[in-house]
């Protein structure tokens, strides 16, 4: 083995990133929402037409919650989720109260 690392994903980086980091901590907007990310909703808003809506959210985890939400699950109702998966994958369905049942990741 060679020990070289083997990277999980590359970013892509467009040349810009740096200058909208730099303004949001000029303007202390370095929480969820702010300017861009309202731009960002209202653009993507235009693109997909009027009879569809949206929101960003912070993270995968709150999608996840949110998509849970809006699907009507309550507490007791199983919820399909990968054994071999990263723990916000399952905890917002235990914010619901909701079962959380294992499924492997692949069968052979």
């Amino acid at each position: 083995m060679s020990g070289a690392r083997i990277a999980l994903s590359l970013p892509h980086l467009g040349g810009t990133e740096s200058k909208y980091v730099n303004e949001a901590i000029e303007t202390g907007w370095v929480v969820p929402l702010g300017p861009n990310v309202n731009a960002f909703e209202a653009s993507l808003q235009k693109y997909l037409g009027d009879k569809v809506y949206l929101s960003a959210l912070s993270s995968g985890t709150a999608a996840l919650h949110l998509g849970l939400i809006l699907l009507g699950v309550q507490p007791g109702d199983e919820v399909i989720c990968q054994s071999m998966t990263f723990s916000a994958s399952a905890n917002p369905i235990a914010y619901l109260g909701a079962i959380r049942v294992a499924r492997e990741a692949c069968r052979w």
